[in-house]
């Protein structure tokens, strides 16, 4: 009889596209063939919102059980917006004023964390995914003795509230998604009695690319780069047009930017600038294929699922260099190039478009790089190994 283990997360389903939400959605799938795996989420589907948007309790995803919880409440944005920004420019001093500020950022529900409370002897293991919102801070402390945690952690201002401390200690291990992330929480919060090892995900890339089909479908004829994510401040979009802006009237060139996913900031409205939305899993790997280079400018990433995918597809990348994770990926697999500030990125533009012998030894090893180090199997023994070390333990 397999041994049953639970993921908490906050989203969960076909509809969420969400990086650690898709990572959490690929682990649990990859360790069916070894245990019974159950999740545990909420009703919603917009980050933004939490509102309950599923109407179905319990459904079968893929052959994993998911059990879905309504949300307390829906998050009122421009209330969590001035709360968010106060904290930001004069911090949140006290621990009363930080759990009001993860009560806001949510999701909260209720209903999920007293079953989960209530089936404590159900699982043999809990496996938390992602430590900055409302489900892990409560649930990590509640379960601690069974409680495995992927924090999908980054540098960024919120890792000193004092309420993340218990999050990080509680657990009986912790499974990182980098070395950089596991240093950045051990130097924070001193948990080096935290058993932990490295994961990350395995990287899956459909056998059959076509870029051709993706540069006739958007009518594409000349070179570009890509982008794909969410087009967001936090994500570094807002520097990466001013960038691109200030490049193209340096170097006037046919050059076009492409962009793929979900807007959340004004696009500039320029001939060399494409916003296709979000699109399907074969346009982006299509459009992917095709392009010279992958473009992040994301200052705070805790792996990066689309670097790996770029790069598996034989794509360099160019990233933001003040991201300790996005930098490691250039330097560990030579086949990127990271910038600090315009002039740093517009020497690396010209890099990649100027000097084909290097860009070509980019290119080459890139998925060198990839297959090394993030596959399937090799996540999925290291979790186990994890799990099973846990339940000898209780």
């Amino acid at each position: 009889m397999k041994k049953k283990i639970c993921f908490v997360v906050q989203r969960y389903g076909l509809e969420v596209n969400g990086g650690a939400e898709l990572h959490c959605r690929q682990l649990a799938e990859h360790m069916l063939p070894y245990y019974d795996v159950t999740v545990l989420t909420t009703k919603a589907v917009d980050y933004l919102t939490w509102k309950d948007e599923y109407s179905t309790d319990v459904e079968d995803i893929n052959g994993v059980c998911v059990r879905r919880f309504s949300v307390d409440y829906p998050r009122d944005m421009d209330e969590f917006n001035r709360f968010n920004a106060r904290f930001l420019s004069k911090g949140l001093r006290s621990v009363r004023e930080q759990e009001s500020w993860i009560r806001k950022q949510g999701p909260v529900s209720t209903a999920l964390l007293r079953y989960l409370k209530a089936s404590r002897d159900d699982y043999d293991i809990f496996i938390f995914f992602t430590y900055l919102y409302h489900l892990t801070v409560k649930g990590v402390p509640m379960m601690k003795e069974k409680a495995l945690l992927i924090p999908t952690a980054h540098d960024e201002p919120y890792l000193k509230m004092e309420p993340f401390k218990a999050v990080f200690t509680s657990p009986r291990g912790i499974f990182y998604n980098t070395e950089e992330e596991r240093q950045l929480i051990l130097e924070r919060f001193h948990n080096e009695s935290v058993p932990s090892d490295l994961g990350g995900v395995g990287v899956e890339i459909p056998e059959e690319v076509t870029p051709e089909s993706f540069r006739e479908k958007y009518k594409l004829q000349d070179d570009y780069i890509v982008y794909v994510g969410r087009i967001d401040q936090a994500k570094g979009c807002e520097v990466m047009f001013q960038y691109w802006q200030l490049y193209k009237k340096r170097h006037p060139s046919r050059l076009k930017l492409v962009l793929m996913g979900k807007p959340m900031i004004p696009i500039p409205k320029r001939d060399d600038i494409l916003s296709l939305g979000f699109v399907s899993d074969e346009d982006k790997f299509n459009g992917m294929a095709g392009a010279k280079f992958l473009l992040l400018p994301s200052p705070f990433e805790s792996l990066s699922m689309v670097v790996l995918e770029s790069l598996s597809l034989s794509v360099p990348v160019l990233v933001n260099g003040d991201c300790a994770v996005l930098k490691s990926h250039c330097v560990q697999s030579n086949a990127g190039l990271y910038y600090h500030g315009y002039y740093e990125f517009e020497g690396c533009v010209r890099r990649m478009l100027e000097h084909p012998d290097e860009y070509q030894a980019m290119c080459a090893n890139a998925p060198l790089y990839v297959q090394q180090h993030y596959q399937w199997d090799v996540i999925v023994s290291k979790l186990s190994r994890m799990i099973e070390a846990t339940i000898a333990t209780n």
